[in-house]
């Protein structure tokens, strides 16, 4: 099974949040939308799987009352939206959150009302902004400034306000951290969605410098982002994400920004597959596999991994529960996914007493094969480097993980997303909340190791930390350390 990326999942919100009114985040909402907060509640109770992973149950419901009674009393769109982001982060599970890829229209334009959105593309270092690009058109935030102030508030202080509203497995906080930087990968940044919900900007704002000048500067609309989408990103669905750099040096390059392949008709395994044997054919010195920025999606390392030995591979791949056998009837109307089929896993969710409660899940992986790496193609024995950042939270935590374990790469860069503990994720509802028009997802499996782990993510092989005047530079210091290794001859 593949675990599936959170920004590629179907939009499957139909029509519900359409015909909602869209007013001013000032206009105060009287609406009582507390019965919401009872459908998050049955939802949460009796099928996500990493409810009670981090919290116990009464502080769980505590949470929920909290909830409830901030939705039954008048409050703007704005407060009410970051009392649940504030609720569903306190999960600490990296796919529970409101998702604006799930919503409808209606539900988008309202998480992005104001012209509010900071005119550059940015990197937190050491609790700085650093400007990876400037879109302010007149050339205010050249790449490597460094920004200490927003209206006056440290960005220190910004962080520690943001970093409780992200979505993270555990208590990795450099997840958190990398999911508060605007870095063009995103449709829908989490930062652009949450600063206002902190820090109320409107049309201009003041930029602390590091030398102590402030530079006022127009702000930015979603479309006004959306426009300057990454390139990397906005390739057409069927078309090939993945570059491959054939490097005098002898190195080949693989960039991968995403593997959340389910809808393209692009032939990744053939082509992938072609890449690896190209590897022996041509003589290559080593191989750097880039997964930074990359969440997740398909399990395409396998067809990586499958050229890296020479003996099948069983993957340690953790058990996985799911809380049900069969969604209940009361929550159905508000369900919507890809595969009607996770509103009844039937025989292939079986009760056990090794974890009261769950249901241990059979349907992907308990054929003896799905779990097991064989070898194919042309065996590659060079020297392979993996790119690795927070990013790295799904599929790629996985690929990340069996590379290290086995010895079958060195992981270059920066600590990776996920938890040693396990993940929720695999399959998905797109929860609608009625009266709200906001959608949360809700993954539907668990991932529980078989041994007790730290609730921690992994750490690179060979630690590599980007300074401001590394991107004022323009140099790509973790990729120059992956090609230093990959030529080294220890």
């Amino acid at each position: 099974m593949s675990p599936l990326h959170r920004r590629r999942l179907l939009k499957l919100s139909g029509g519900l949040a359409l015909g909602l009114s869209t007013p001013s985040l000032a206009e105060v909402v009287n609406a009582d939308w507390s019965g919401d907060v009872a459908i998050l509640r049955q939802a949460w109770e009796t099928m996500h799987p990493g409810v009670y992973r981090y919290s116990a149950p009464s502080e769980v419901s505590e949470r929920l009352d909290g909830l409830a009674r901030a939705w039954a009393a008048p409050g703007t769109f704005r407060q009410r939206f970051l009392a649940l982001t504030r609720v569903t982060a306190s999960l600490k599970c990296g796919h529970t959150y409101p998702s604006p890829y799930n919503s409808g229209e209606a539900t988008v334009a309202r998480m992005y009302p104001d012209r509010a959105l900071v005119p550059f593309l940015f990197r937190w270092i050491d609790g700085r902004i650093v400007v990876i690009r400037d879109d302010s058109g007149a050339g205010l935030f050249p790449r490597g400034t460094v920004i200490t102030a927003i209206d006056g508030v440290a960005t220190h202080e910004l962080l520690a306000r943001l970093v409780p509203l992200a979505r993270a497995d555990g208590s990795n906080l450099g997840k958190r951290i990398s999911l508060m930087e605007v870095r063009g990968e995103d449709r829908y940044e989490t930062f652009d969605i949450h600063l206002p919900l902190v820090l109320p900007l409107k049309e201009t704002a003041a930029f602390t410098l590091a030398h102590g000048g402030v530079v006022r500067a127009g702000l930015q609309t979603l479309a006004d982002r959306q426009a300057r989408f990454s390139a990397s990103r906005a390739v057409a669905k069927d078309a090939n994400p993945w570059t491959l750099d054939k490097g005098a040096d002898g190195v080949h390059r693989l960039t991968m920004p995403s593997w959340a392949l389910y809808e393209s008709r692009f032939d990744w395994q053939a082509w992938l597959a072609a890449a690896m044997d190209d590897l022996s054919g041509d003589g290559a010195r080593g191989l750097v596999v880039d997964l930074r920025g990359n969440e997740g999606g398909q399990d395409c390392g396998n067809v990586i991994l499958g050229r890296l030995i020479d003996r099948p591979l069983a993957l340690s791949r953790d058990q996985r529960w799911t809380r049900y056998r069969k969604a209940p009837d009361a929550l159905k109307p508000y369900l919507s996914t890809w595969d009607r089929g996770f509103l009844d896993w039937g025989d292939d969710a079986v009760a056990s007493a090794e974890r009261p409660g769950f249901y241990r899940l059979t349907r992907y992986d308990d054929d003896g094969e799905t779990s097991l790496i064989r070898p194919e193609g042309r065996r590659f024995s060079g020297k392979v480097a993996v790119l690795c950042d927070a990013s790295n939270s799904s599929a790629t935590f996985g690929f990340d993980q069996t590379v290290k374990d086995n010895g079958l790469a060195t992981l270059v860069g920066q600590t990776t997303g996920g938890n040693r503990r396990g993940i929720n994720g695999g399959a998905f509802f797109f929860l609608k909340l009625p009266a709200s028009g906001l959608e949360v997802d809700l993954p539907l499996i668990a991932s529980f190791p078989r041994t007790p782990q730290p609730d921690a993510a992994i750490a690179p092989d060979i630690a590599v930390a980007i300074s401001a005047a590394d991107i004022a530079r323009g140099r790509d210091v973790q990729m120059e350390a992956a090609t230093r290794f990959v030529l080294s001859r220890t």
